[in-house]
């Protein structure tokens, strides 16, 4: 199915690695030019690579996000090489763990900083370009803000944030025809869930207990399935979608756990 993405200019922050990275590769395979925002300029050429090697276009950027002033020249500096932007996918962060008992007033505002802060920044600085394009944006969320995880308020509140940012936008941007929707994710395998889950005793146990209570298949989401409602709801084939907060988590959240 030809998603109609070809030569589209997609902006992926943190797209060197895990969903971000799956995202930028689905998009190449769909002919589009995914520009990693990232801080690591190591991860951002090995992704950079692996693209180029598949024969595919990207443009990277290094920028630490969490500096709210990195934001908007970033932008700026994708919009001199590319010439345009026709989507965002707002997805850089990380579950930093800063709890109502661990954390403190400065903690829980640079949690904020890391999870939420940038996705208004970077939407702010390509909406000129969004509008001219009637492109899209796609924020990644997290389960955190529907169910809870206990010790990481800032990450929560990020995503709860992040939710309802979708869909603030979605409407003050119909009257430019961008639509603006979310994927909620739960249980995906990634480098920084692999990280967590090695911190824990037992973490093959853990492991397991966390597969059986996702539903479908009790198997973990992977990146690809990530990416590939990524770039659908990138796509002019989603045309009608906007405001939507999209759960590709195997029934993780709203289905009965006991199935």
């Amino acid at each position: 199915m030809d998603l109609q993405l070809k030569g589209k200019v997609i902006i992926v922050t943190g797209g060197a690695r895990g969903i971000g990275k799956g995202i930028a590769l689905a998009l190449v395979r769909e002919g589009a030019v995914p520009v990693i925002v990232s801080r690591t300029e190591a991860h951002n050429l090995n992704t950079v690579k692996e693209i180029e090697l598949l024969g595919g276009k990207c443009g990277h950027i290094v920028a630490d996000l969490v500096n709210s002033a990195a934001c908007a020249p970033a932008v700026e500096t994708i919009i001199e090489r590319f010439g345009r932007i026709d989507g965002l996918v707002n997805n850089a962060g990380a579950n930093d763990g800063v709890g109502l008992q661990s954390g403190n007033y400065e903690k829980f505002i640079a949690s904020l900083h890391q999870n939420l802060v940038h996705y208004y920044l970077m939407a702010q600085a390509v909406l000129p370009e969004l509008i001219k394009s009637k492109g899209s944006i796609l924020n990644i969320s997290s389960k955190t803000a529907d169910t809870g995880q206990g010790g990481t308020s800032g990450y929560a509140a990020a995503n709860g944030g992040r939710n309802a940012l979708t869909r603030e936008w979605a409407v003050e941007l119909l009257p430019h025809q961008i639509r603006v929707n979310a994927i909620i994710v739960a249980e995906c395998w990634t480098p920084l869930y692999e990280q967590w889950i090695s911190t824990i005793n037992n973490p093959d146990e853990k492991l397991d207990a966390i597969k059986n209570n996702i539903p479908l298949g009790k198997r973990m989401t992977t990146v690809e399935e990530i990416a590939n409602m990524a770039v659908f709801l990138l796509s002019p084939l989603s045309s009608h979608t906007t405001g939507q907060l999209i759960y590709v988590d195997g029934g993780y959240v709203h289905l009965d756990r006991s199935l």
